[in-house]
């Protein structure tokens, strides 16, 4: 897979992104993709051949590996990783669809007009397309990590387990190659995955507190204003 291509379209998000996007973009490709390409993959690349069971029946072997790893674990982070950072797309897009209506705009009305102050800046409906990529993505990764501990029952690979799949003869003990060494780089992906949800989450919270915080200040310049209005009204009519 060319996560060089992933990185490239991923880097103009950040310029759309508040801090803790940019932590969570930072998070996510030296933490996860990083690790993912430079280590997981070998650990994993041998798994299938290196999955040993204690009988010579032909076809047990393969059985029991399908039955107990239905979905590698690599393959599996590739997925979440893919249905992640697709939702940050949605920013650019809007970015770019009113960046061609800035175009336009001023194709028509000149060069000296103005549509947006700032395309990139996060109002009206950037602010809510922004808010529900994060929603999005908080979902991604709670889903995959559910899923990844509903396949496997727990985040721990076990160095044995046991099958008595036909056409195996009997219940056989089947060996797990490097088990400890998974397991850490399993835990280690979850955890960075539990660091995405936190930061998703802390986001939201500060994009919303944002919003508030600014519909308030522009309540109160407003009604500041009209009263600065009214008493000069009043003084008028006095005079």
């Amino acid at each position: 897979m060319d996560w060089k291509f992933l990185q490239g379209l991923l880097s103009g998000v950040n310029k759309y992104s508040t801090a803790f996007g940019r932590i969570w973009l930072s998070l996510v490709f030296v933490f996860r993709v990083l690790v993912y390409v430079v280590a997981a993959e070998r650990v994993w690349s041998d798994d299938q051949g290196h999955f040993d069971c204690n009988t010579r029946q032909p076809g047990c072997t393969n059985l029991c590996y399908n039955y107990f790893f239905p979905i590698s674990h690599i393959r599996l982070w590739a997925l979440q990783l893919i249905f992640v950072t697709c939702p940050s797309f949605m920013v650019v897009l809007h970015v770019a669809y009113r960046e061609e209506r800035e175009r336009k705009y001023r194709a028509k009305h000149g060069e000296n007009t103005r549509l947006y102050d700032n395309p990139g800046q996060k109002h009206g409906g950037l602010w809510w397309t922004y808010l529900m990529s994060l929603f999005i993505k908080t979902a991604f990764e709670v889903t995959f990590l559910y899923l990844l501990h509903y396949i496997y029952h727990s985040f721990k690979l076990p160095r044995k387990v046991q099958c008595d799949i036909k056409p195996c003869p009997n219940l056989v003990d089947c060996y797990i190659s490097r088990p400890t060494e998974k397991t850490i780089f399993t835990y280690f992906m979850v955890g960075a995955s539990l660091i995405c949800v936190v930061l998703n989450i802390c986001e939201i919270f500060y994009l919303i507190a944002s919003r508030v915080f600014n519909l308030r200040h522009r309540g109160s310049v407003y009604t500041k204003s009209r009263k600065v209005h009214t008493d000069m009204d009043c003084r008028s009519l006095k005079s």
